[in-house]
């Protein structure tokens, strides 16, 4: 895990609660968390045997109860392959099945089309575009709000393109 996490150009892609440099000790602190929840939230992305990413589900509270923001990296590596794509769908799938949501919603960085691309794929439609709304890397970009709104019960993202 540690070893697709130390990237610059994954750090570039997230908030900032992601360390740069990421050590083994980040990611025990990682895979304890993980562990602690219950039920699960944050989940390993596995290819070909090595942990190659993550992906996580944050549920709102109070009035918010029935959204939850979906994060995602893979390890530079993997990148083009379609991975996350699928994990993005299957994970939105559990998370509206497990948790009762009729919103999951991603806000990538207005400089990661390729984020753009997974989300669009796995069922997700761009909401809106939120202006300098925060700071990355010492630049003040934007964001674009993505979300897979559920309009009736049952509906989940297309297992496949």
């Amino acid at each position: 895990l540690a070893r697709h996490a130390n990237n610059r150009n994954v750090w570039r892609n997230l908030r900032d609660l992601f360390p740069y440099p990421y050590t083994e000790a980040d990611a025990v602190a990682f895979i304890d968390k993980a562990r602690a929840q219950s039920p699960e939230r944050l989940y390993a992305i596995e290819v070909a045997g090595e942990a190659a990413g993550a992906v996580g589900i944050a549920q709102r509270d109070d009035v918010e109860r029935i959204s939850a923001e979906i994060g995602y990296w893979l390890g530079e590596p993997f990148w083009g392959h379609g991975i996350m794509t699928e994990v993005v769908r299957a994970v939105t799938r559990h998370a509206l099945g497990t948790f009762g949501l009729t919103r999951v919603f991603a806000v990538p960085y207005e400089w990661n089309p390729a984020s753009f691309r997974v989300l669009e794929k796995a069922g997700y439609v761009c909401e809106g575009v939120l202006q300098r709304s925060v700071i990355k890397d010492g630049q003040i970009i934007g964001q674009r709000l993505y979300a897979f709104v559920v309009d009736a019960p049952g509906q989940l993202p297309p297992e496949h393109d």
